[in-house]
């Protein structure tokens, strides 16, 4: 797993990011917190899980550092459980967009680019024993419903990977849709 150090100055970025990313705007946030609307509890949950990543930089540091870490820790975790979520975010580049709710698996020490999109009951990990290798994704990568990454493989940027396809080989050129199980290459662009 790699070891970065966030600044708040990124948080804040990333966050503003997401917002955009989830459209919440001032009035749709009104109408999504009376609605409970998945998308803003997606975006809520993603939220928190940033803030813990930032937070949990400082846990060794202070009581206040430990406090906030585990307050959005125990808040993602709580979302996490209404969503099906099972998704650690300290290696997904910012502009994650989840489209619906459902059992979505992401192996912590995957490896996403920013601007990935999951159409949702994905998985992303390794091959079963602890410490095998994970996936790593490019930037601008989409995922569609149903669709599983296994294993050690690398997956180009600007990449689509069809619904319930299962990709367990690498796919090193940019601009491929791909689909199918096990997934080949459908399109160039």
């Amino acid at each position: 797993m790699k070891e970065y150090m966030i600044t708040k100055k990124d948080l804040k970025e990333i966050l503003n990011n997401e917002r955009v990313v989830y459209q919440i705007t001032t009035k749709r946030k009104l109408w999504a917190m009376i609605t409970l609307h998945y998308d803003y509890r997606i975006w809520r949950w993603l939220r928190s899980s940033r803030k813990y990543d930032y937070y949990s930089q400082f846990y060794r540091k202070g009581l206040i550092g430990k406090i906030r870490a585990l307050y959005y820790l125990r808040k993602r975790n709580r979302l996490a459980s209404e969503l099906g979520f099972d998704i650690g975010t300290e290696n997904i580049g910012k502009g994650l967009l989840i489209y619906h709710p459902g059992t979505t698996v992401i192996n912590g020490s995957a490896v996403i680019g920013e601007n990935c999109i999951l159409h949702g009951n994905n998985c992303i990990g390794n091959k079963g024993p602890a410490g095998s290798p994970c996936p790593i994704i490019g930037n601008n990568v989409e995922i569609g419903v149903g669709a599983s990454v296994i294993g050690g493989v690398k997956i180009a940027d600007n990449i689509k990977i069809g619904a319930g396809s299962v990709v367990v080989d690498s796919f090193d050129v940019e601009g491929l849709v791909i689909g199918g199980v096990p997934a080949k290459i459908l399109k160039k662009k």
